[in-house]
């Protein structure tokens, strides 16, 4: 063997033992599943709430353009939100599937085609969808309810907003990667750096600071473009060459792309109906309000976004437990699964109760902060004290949904979401809103309570059962 032959094959076991070394730090089948929780849960609740700040700092700057342009963004949070849902369910699909090749042993080979198709598999998927909902922007929007203003607004925002999507797509894939590889770090390093560069760009392209184009609402947007594709191209670095999660090679080996896409379509196509089935039941409730006015549909705006902060914390333990469920499962460490939901879930109770407190004294206080206008801080913070009630018994239905996914069960966290949102919240919000804006919201939380509780017991007993018929 020549001495450049010899040092080729040193660099290649430095690389393999370094990648082994890593795989076995994400090694969740043993040690103390609190521990296990808090090491993937903490570094996402920064990343989460790098991102939702930077929505709220869009809120913020959109809402000094006036209640017009407010009320039009948040028209299109069910729609962005739709396109989320897709990345979102991509994302839980590579996690389900690579936290169970890693619980069953799978070889590195395997692994790393699968990352690489599965990004490969949903930018494509990501890119016609792009086309068709730019297609589908008026007669959406105008079954909405949006005004003539309104749409010309939110036209502003989404035909720029649409440059953004493809670029998101390979960091959600492959984040969900790395945390099921037990790295929750680069992903929020990641999120972080999304939020930090729309943070910062947000008012020079809103409002033309310092010779930049005055943008308006569709700023907003551009500073989104340009941080997705910052972070596209960061993300890949890490996956390949940090991380060595997968290789560019396997973009002209696709022999088995067909095998990556059915095991992770099995899953997206649930999911995805599952995800898209919140912005829907949201777009119902936006053009129920917004029969009270464009104050209404603003005030909503607010609380939902607020809301969303509350639930930094319970998002990240959402995404924490995902691969520590995965890979137990494909272990068959059945114990584990069941000690991981129930530690996770009393977490989740105590934090919602929490915030509820905070909510109901705090909450006028908070809605002032992104608006001046009386009526949508009236409407925010009745949804304050209504709302938040229901908290923990949603968080129950949440936790058990991202436990069956993991575990490759899509079709029973479906079962949940459509029961709960299409045959129960849909006719109640419906139902509510004849006795005014305050109908509505005790609709949700009275449909959170009793679906939370439900699906809480149906689902611990499943879990039980499933374990006693299959070894434990």
């Amino acid at each position: 063997m020549t001495q450049s032959s010899s040092q080729n094959q040193g660099v290649t076991d430095g690389k393999d033992a370094t990648h082994a070394a890593y795989m076995l730090k994400g090694n969740l089948r043993e040690g103390s599943i609190t521990r296990h929780l808090t090491r993937l849960t903490v570094p996402m609740i920064w990343g989460i709430a790098a991102i939702i700040s930077f929505q709220l700092v869009d809120i913020y700057f959109i809402g000094k353009l006036g209640t017009e342009a407010l009320a039009s963004i948040t028209f299109t949070f069910p729609f962005t939100y739709a396109f989320l849902t897709l990345m979102i369910s991509a994302g839980i699909a590579m996690s389900s599937v690579f936290s169970r090749l890693i619980g069953a042993q799978g070889d590195k080979e395997t692994r790393s085609r699968t990352v690489m198709h599965g990004m490969m598999f949903t930018l494509v998927l990501t890119l016609v969808l792009t086309v068709i909902g730019y297609v589908l922007v008026d007669p959406i929007f105008k079954l909405m309810g949006a005004n003539e203003a309104q749409l010309g607004m939110i036209h502003e925002y989404l035909d720029v907003w649409f440059f953004s999507v493809p670029f998101l797509i390979v960091p959600m894939v492959g984040n969900s990667a790395l945390r099921a590889a037990g790295d929750a770090v680069w992903p929020a390093i990641i999120m972080t750096l999304i939020a930090i560069i729309n943070i910062v760009l947000d008012p020079f392209f809103i409002f033309g600071l310092y010779g930049f184009p005055e943008m308006g609402i569709a700023g907003a947007a551009m500073a989104t473009v340009i941080a997705n594709a910052v972070a596209f191209f960061v993300g890949l670095y890490i996956y390949i060459v940090k991380r060595e999660l997968t290789s560019l090679c396997w973009i002209f080996k696709i022999k088995h792309i067909m095998e990556t896409i059915k095991s992770m379509a099995v899953i997206i196509v649930p999911v995805s109906i599952t995800q898209l089935i919140q912005p829907v039941v949201n777009a119902v409730i936006i053009a129920l309000l917004a029969n009270y006015g464009s104050e209404a549909v603003a005030g909503m705006g607010v609380a939902s976004r607020v809301e969303a902060f509350s639930f930094i914390v319970l998002m990240a333990l959402s995404t924490g437990l995902s691969p520590i469920v995965g890979q137990n499962f494909g272990a068959r460490l059945f114990d584990r699964v069941k000690e991981t939901m129930r530690k996770a879930i009393w977490f989740a109770c105590l934090w919602s109760f929490a915030i509820a407190i905070i909510l109901l004294f705090a909450g006028q206080f908070i809605a002032g902060l992104f608006s001046s206008e009386p009526e949508v801080i009236r409407v925010a913070y009745l949804y304050f004290m209504i709302v938040p009630i229901s908290y923990a018994f949603a968080n129950l239905v949440t936790g058990w949904s991202s436990a069956f996914n993991a575990m490759g069960m899509p079709k029973r966290s479906l079962v949940m979401l459509v029961v709960k949102m299409i045959v129960l919240l849909i006719p109640s919000v419906y139902v509510g809103s004849h006795f005014g804006i305050w109908g509505i919201f005790l609709a949700i939380a009275c449909v959170n309570i009793i679906a939370g509780a439900f699906f809480h017991y149906n689902s611990k007993f499943f879990l039980i059962q499933y374990a006693s018929e299959n070894g434990q």
